[in-house]
């Protein structure tokens, strides 16, 4: 179950997206922008939850062919937007997790960015999906707050059931190849989210 009723979670997020500004900057997420290397024009990619879009226009630039959802009507609505003013095409469409068809076998990657908003229970599910709908080699990005994001403040969710450990993700990732898996504190500037922040990066691979 969700923490929250999904009607009431699309409410959230359709305010935090409405107007012109983009609510966590245009750039992509700076430490998913640093695996570029891991990324190859021409993959077909998974973006989970993607808000307004500005992590998988940068992967279509890139070359991608790319699949994004979000909850959010109106983010994705603005992704669309955005698309269209960066000359990319990016398959958006409306959906929760709930609702997203997790075709098996079908992505090259996958890609989970600061999705802390399930519980325990819906969080062990999600990143079973994640898993199942990628290709054999197929890579799974993950980047979440820990615990210790509590201390500063600056973003994400003020439930520490919604914060990830090394250990957690080990666990839901068990099986594939754990490629990067590290925890660290980062200046962020994007947004509404700005200062120091505490994160867990994971990169890990399908076999």
């Amino acid at each position: 179950m969700t923490l929250i009723p999904k009607q009431a979670a699309a409410g959230f997020w359709d305010k935090v997206y409405e107007g012109n500004d983009f609510a966590f900057g245009r750039e992509p997420n700076a430490w998913f922008a640093s695996k570029a290397s891991y990324l190859k024009k021409g993959q077909r990619i998974l973006m989970v939850a993607d808000g307004e879009g500005r992590n998988s226009i940068w992967c279509a630039q890139k070359g991608l062919v790319v699949d994004a959802f979000d909850l959010s009507a109106k983010g994705i609505e603005k992704a669309r937007r955005f698309a269209v003013e960066s000359g990319v095409t990016v398959n958006f469409t409306a959906a929760g997790v709930d609702d997203w068809d997790w075709e098996p076998n079908a992505y090259d990657a996958v890609t989970l960015i600061l999705c802390q908003f399930a519980t325990p229970s819906m969080r062990k599910k999600l990143f079973a999906d994640c898993i199942k709908t990628l290709k054999t080699g197929g890579l799974f990005f993950v980047l979440g707050y820990t615990v210790k994001q509590l201390e500063y403040g600056t973003g994400g969710p003020s439930n520490a059931a919604q914060l990830y450990t090394e250990a957690m993700l080990r666990d839901l990732v068990q099986g594939m190849v754990i490629l990067e898996l590290e925890s660290f504190d980062m200046e962020v500037s994007a947004g509404r989210h700005r200062g120091k922040s505490a994160f867990v990066g994971l990169v890990s691979r399908k076999k």
